[in-house]
């Protein structure tokens, strides 16, 4: 990719799409879409001061999808030459001839397009070298390991700088094209006391180089999380209280995202089936979406099947106002698109009272802090959720000591709604913004934990 010439790439690559459905026309397509994209990088790896890994990247795709009236087929190539789009299209073309058909497939509602292109400041490429990024690695990695004798090892630290272009067209006459950038600082520690090792890490990633933490301050961050962790005490089997830290937080907001959405409800499995207009969370905690917002990692005027996309609503004051539909799960649901083929844009968890994190503490009182969460315990047909976990007792509304070892139990849809605490501290490198969030109740399975605490 010709980073300099990035809107000449783009243009090239919109005439690429207008191409291709050119010949998914000729060859009888009633429909055709296709999306491009190019994508360039660096990766650069180390470990103990030495240089583990450099890796330049350079991928391309092409994914074609024709429609014979409600018949579909795809394909896709990664070669965007003439003679292997033309091959791709009539793969695409035969596989379609061979599908059942199937009465929810097609394009987006052609009324639905988005007309007006909308910059959102995404654009921010990082002339970085080899050497600077292993300098840069190198310099993350070694202020965390000057930070205390106890940081005795690493599991390395990682620079990234990635660039983006890609390209969705379809037969409504709709091209829509889009750049963004992602950068990356990242390290893991480790350190050992006369009670074990422990290991932790810290990261920032932002659209432009110029909004990463300083590299050393990236590695003081991830030592002082690693020392934080030393001498772990074991606790028993409890119900308690439960502060979720901000990168923890948000993974509970995607699940619930993941449960109103198309796919798992038409095909009946998620916990919150005929949920729209019900409380899924606690009066005065809502959720807003914003796919215009500057500099936001999922920001897009267009959702990917060229759907126009707009801020929005979806738990107003704990109630859901709306599910996550593109054009095919609403026709399952007999409902219409949201705007969210492919996903959601930039979410902002907002609540009418926010305390600072020390204050959720000083309000949960006796409880567990977790900062880590291991294996992908949720069920989200029912709804229960069950992870092994580690993190820190709190006693009198302060950090006593660190736990691991333990399993933290519930189920989502009482979790969600008993939240009881939101966070002003809103972890920025995702695109759901969300800050700790204050459990009232769960159960925490620990030292010699009961198979029925686990399964309650």
């Amino acid at each position: 990719m010709n980073i300099e010439n990035s809107q000449e790439e783009l243009a090239r690559l919109s005439q690429v799409a207008e191409d291709v459905l050119q010949r998914a026309r000729s060859l009888g397509a009633s429909q055709a879409e296709v999306g491009l994209n190019i994508d360039a990088g660096l990766n650069v790896n180390v470990r103990l001061g030495e240089v583990e890994t450099v890796e330049h990247t350079r991928d391309r795709g092409v994914a074609v999808t024709v429609y014979l009236g409600q018949h579909k087929g795809t394909a896709s190539t990664a070669d965007i030459r003439p003679d292997s789009i033309r091959t791709t299209v009539e793969q695409a073309i035969a596989i379609a001839r061979y599908t059942e058909a199937d009465p929810c497939a097609g394009l987006a509602d052609p009324a639905r397009m988005a007309v007006a292109a909308k910059d959102f400041d995404q654009w921010h490429p990082w002339a970085l070298s080899a050497d600077a990024a292993i300098a840069l690695g190198l310099r993350c990695e070694q202020a965390g390991r000057d930070v205390d004798a106890r940081i005795n090892n690493s599991d390395g630290a990682s620079v990234s700088s990635n660039a983006s272009l890609s390209v969705y067209a379809n037969s409504h006459g709709f091209v829509g094209s889009g750049r963004d950038t992602r950068h990356s600082i990242s390290v893991a520690l480790l350190a050992e006391d006369d009670q074990g090792m422990q290991r932790d890490y810290w990261y920032s990633t932002a659209l432009s180089a110029a909004d990463l933490e300083a590299a050393e301050a990236i590695g003081q961050r991830a030592a002082a999380r690693t020392l934080a962790r030393l001498s772990p005490q074991k606790i028993q089997t409890t119900t308690a209280p439960i502060l979720f830290a901000p990168e923890l937080a948000r993974g509970l907001i995607g699940s619930l995202i993941s449960a109103v959405s198309g796919g798992a409800l038409y095909r009946r499995a998620s916990f919150l089936l005929d949920s729209l207009g019900t409380q899924v969370l606690p009066a005065g905690v809502s959720i807003h979406e914003n796919p215009w917002l500057n500099k936001g990692f999922a920001s897009s005027w267009f959702d990917a099947e060229g759907v126009a996309t707009a801020p929005n609503t979806l738990v107003a004051d704990g109630v859901l106002q709306r599910y996550v539909l593109g054009s095919y799960s609403a026709r399952k649901l007999g409902l219409s698109s949201t705007g969210n083929a492919g996903g959601v844009h930039n979410l902002l968890v907002q609540a009418k009272d926010t305390q600072t994190f020390d204050q959720l503490l000083a309000q949960m009182g006796r409880g567990l802090l977790v900062t880590e969460l291991m294996g992908q315990g949720l069920n989200l047909v029912t709804g229960d959720y069950s992870r092994g976990a580690a993190g820190f007792w709190v006693e009198g509304g302060k950090i006593a000591y660190p736990v691991d070892e333990i399993t933290i139990a519930g189920n989502l849809r009482h979790m969600l709604t008993g939240i009881v605490g939101v966070g002003s501290d809103v972890d920025l490198r995702s695109h759901i913004l969300c800050g700790s969030l204050l459990i009232e109740q769960m159960t925490i399975a620990g030292a010699s934990a009961p198979a029925a605490v686990l399964e309650a």
